[in-house]
């Protein structure tokens, strides 16, 4: 993995940092950052550069690269959808009970991303919001570029279980609890809106002040489930997840002391996982966290989730569905989903999916 041998010390230690936001809607991008930047001037936090660039097709392999190799990032985010302005689980939850469905689709823009990043031999570091428990493992199957981190689902339950176990051991300084955690897409979703985990034992310690807490692991999740808001409003919380990691990756360069961040896809492998940034060898390095559980452990759980979430697996570049999901796709929406999905078949099935499932569910809604 090529992790982070392109973050400088000496641009992490620029007084600010510049952000540059590409994509194809100048005036949709501008609204974003002002309203950011405004925001966090008003907080006394914003010495950050922030430049727009439109033109930027990400059905367009060359004009990412062109933007890469004239910016040369440190870090790249990947926040792109395939089908823009909807949360796609908002269908298949009650459906089908699983977001695995839209893997096509997530993965749909991530491969231009990293075959740009490949061709513009560019080592930053990038990190993927789009369903990564499953777009990474594809892309690292297929023998393709991959993003070095995911960010997402499983980064906004972990907030969740710390306030749930403050509350159940009657203490206010909920930032005193720390969590050891693995569970793939599934359970973040399940245990956020339903407060339990479909019966699984999940990889899960908790401690309070650095002590372990010997707590009913189905009474933690019960107390996940607290109102959030489903629409725009989540990016809020992207936003944070992704400013974890980049934080985290600086921190551990600056202070040389381990990093503990929690990110889905990592390395490659299914489902999410605790992982610490920091040094080894004297070089800086990630790593999945292995000290409470071991990766069989949690790569069992995680695979276990994913199956729920209507992945039976991924392997030599394919995708493969469960036949659960299948099924449930073709009772909900009348159509027959392929068992496999090949890498070169992405951009077909994602299309697929929209025109035979997105668009008649968004008209028979509207």
């Amino acid at each position: 993995m090529k992790l982070l041998k392109s973050t400088s010390t000496r641009r992490i230690l620029l007084s600010s940092l510049k952000v540059v936001v590409v994509g194809r809607n100048y005036a949709k991008m501008e609204q974003n950052v002002n309203i950011v930047r405004v925001a966090a001037l008003i907080r006394g936090q914003n010495k950050t550069v922030i430049e727009i660039q439109d033109g930027v097709d990400l059905t367009d392999i060359a004009s990412i690269k062109a933007a890469i190799e004239k910016h040369k990032p440190d870090f790249i985010v990947n926040s792109s959808r395939a089908y823009p302005g909807l949360k796609y689980g908002s269908i298949s939850w009650k459906n089908v009970r699983a977001y695995g469905i839209w893997t096509p689709l997530s993965i749909r823009f991530t491969k231009n991303i990293m075959e740009a990043c490949d061709e513009a031999d560019s080592d930053a570091v990038v990190i993927n919001t789009s369903y990564s428990d499953a777009v990474i493992p594809w892309l690292k199957s297929a023998g393709k570029a991959y993003p070095d981190f995911g960010s997402g689902n499983l980064n906004h339950l972990v907030p969740r279980i710390k306030f749930a176990v403050a509350e159940i051991l009657g203490v206010k300084d909920f930032w005193n609890v720390d969590v050891n955690f693995a569970a793939g897409h599934f359970h973040d979703v399940v245990i956020s809106k339903e407060g339990q985990s479909e019966g699984i034992k999940l990889p899960l310690k908790v401690f309070y002040q650095g002590k372990e807490q010997d707590l009913d692991q189905a009474e933690i999740f019960s107390r996940c489930k607290i109102s959030m808001p489903v629409d725009a409003q989540r990016n809020m919380m992207n936003a944070s997840s992704n400013y974890r990691i980049i934080d985290a990756v600086i921190t551990a360069v600056l202070t040389k002391e381990n990093q503990q961040i929690f990110t889905p896809g990592v390395f490659g492998n299914i489902g999410g996982y605790p992982v610490i940034i920091g040094y080894r060898d004297n070089k800086l390095d990630a790593w999945i966290d292995e000290s409470e559980f071991s990766f069989e452990e949690m790569n069992k759980a995680d695979r276990a989730s994913m199956d729920l979430d209507g992945i039976e697996d991924i392997t030599d570049g394919t995708l493969i569905y469960t036949d659960y999901l299948i099924e449930k796709a073709k009772k909900a929406f009348g159509v027959e989903l392929p068992k496999k999905v090949a890498f070169d078949d992405i951009d077909k099935t994602a299309k697929f999916i929209i025109d035979e499932i997105i668009t008649p569910q968004l008209e028979k809604n509207n």
